[in-house]
């Protein structure tokens, strides 16, 4: 039997404080006029996740909380979302009022991303447990935005179970929240994509994988995975089987505790996706990025040296013997995080982050490039146009030797990788 799979169990005694941007956008951090304290996101009945606060450049508490409770049992994974709980929700605003938060135009402002392109193109997400209200949650995201609809009846919006049926799990709260963010942030930067959403019977590596592998099946090119959970000297063995698919881009989430491996994000088949910390300025881009997180430790992307993965072909770097994480990145900051509709036991409109809103949004952008190589593994393909991404330089995740694994630089490094998307060039072939 595997090792437990704790999840976020080692970092139950509180995230570290650190600076971070305040949430700057179009539409600022006022829902209705409004900022409150105080946490309003209903927590799943599973065993609460824990709630800590992060610091603003202004020295002003940043409430939030993780989506997701801890799993309790071996081989089993936690969902990367966490949301803000100092910004009152709202399930319906006033007229001409935004909600807070980066909404599409924004990222695609920031990752000159265009607004048209991946029309046919399918993204799947994975996600354990069932969101009753996904289909209606998404559909207010992207009316509130003018995204094109997305629903089962015109067919661009498909929910199963692990086994392609619909004899879906059972509900969860958590799991729901990370569900509305997975398909939201695909909708941000993909909003002609179809999107696909397999749900697992439970959020067991082993359920997980197998609704992987039934993406796939049902024809997805790219799927993405907002989870994770320490490494396990079995992943190699055991678990690589679910990510193993050629001409697929699978992006898993790089993990919101700081410097740090987990897996999947490990794996050599999949883009590990990092986290950054997103702001509006003067620049000739028109924004700038650093690491979410701080030297601190315990909260912000995931990074690091795989203990167990082999080092795939195209990663060079030589601090690291074996796979290194990240790949690449995109704004996962809650600090400065993302609109994002949930009424399943949540109050609608909320501000959310996580590396679980950059792997779908990153699993998006690869969809706007291009169908992928049928015998290619879409991992690799950054490596080959880390000109094409914009390089994170400051900020860092933790202390560690070599310092690259956990602070930004010219270059790689492993808290954002390569980079965050400038248009989709990073990502073809």
């Amino acid at each position: 039997m595997r090792s437990l799979r704790k999840g976020r169990s080692d970092r139950t005694s509180g995230l570290a404080r650190r600076a971070v941007p305040t949430l700057l956008s179009a539409a600022t951090l006022v829902i209705g006029g409004v900022i409150a304290a105080g946490p309003s996101h209903a927590a799943p009945a599973a065993p609460a996740p824990h709630t800590s606060t992060t610091a603003s450049a202004a020295h002003a508490n940043v409430p939030i909380h993780r989506l997701c409770a801890e799993p309790a049992k071996p081989g089993y994974m936690a969902c990367n979302a966490v949301a803000r709980t100092d910004v009152k929700q709202h399930l319906s605003l006033r007229p001409h009022v935004a909600p807070s938060g980066f909404g599409p135009s924004d990222l695609q402002s920031a990752y000159n991303l265009p607004q048209s392109g991946g029309s046919g193109q399918t993204v799947a997400i994975i996600d354990a447990n069932d969101d009753p209200n996904a289909e209606q949650d998404l559909a207010t995201y992207r009316s509130q935005y003018g995204l094109p609809e997305c629903s089962t009846a015109n067919g661009c919006f498909q929910k199963v179970d692990q086994n392609g049926g619909t004899s879906y799990p059972a509900p969860d709260a958590g799991w729901a929240g990370e569900i509305s963010l997975d398909v939201d942030m695909v909708s941000a930067s993909c909003p002609s994509c179809h999107i696909l959403l397999v749900e697992a019977n439970s959020a067991s590596m082993d359920d997980l994988g197998a609704a992987v592998n039934r993406a796939v099946t049902m024809g997805a090119k790219f799927v993405s995975n907002s989870y994770g959970g320490p490494e396990d000297s079995t992943d190699t063995t055991s678990d690589e089987q679910y990510f193993n698919h050629p001409g697929v881009a699978i992006t898993v989430s790089s993990g919101d505790s700081g410097y740090g491996v987990e897996y999947p994000a490990a794996s050599q088949y999949v883009t590990a996706v990092g986290g950054t910390s997103l702001q509006q300025d003067g620049s000739a881009r028109g924004w700038s990025e650093s690491v979410w997180g701080s030297s601190a430790g315990g909260e912000g992307a995931g990074s690091g040296c795989s203990q167990y993965d082999a080092k795939p072909a195209w990663q060079q770097d030589t601090g690291c013997a074996k796979r290194t994480v990240a790949d690449v990145a995109s704004v996962a900051d809650p600090a400065t995080g993302l609109a994002v509709y949930d009424s399943y036991q949540a109050s609608g409109w909320n501000v959310y982050g996580g590396t679980s809103a950059s792997a779908p949004f990153i699993a998006g952008v690869y969809a706007l490039a291009g169908t992928p190589g049928a015998s290619d593994t879409p991992a690799s393909y950054p490596y080959s146009h880390a000109s094409a991404l914009n390089d994170v330089t400051s900020g860092s995740n933790g202390s560690c030797s070599p310092s690259y694994l956990c602070t930004a630089g010219d270059g790689y490094d492993g808290p954002t990788g390569l980079g965050t998307p400038n248009g989709t060039a990073a990502f073809t072939p």
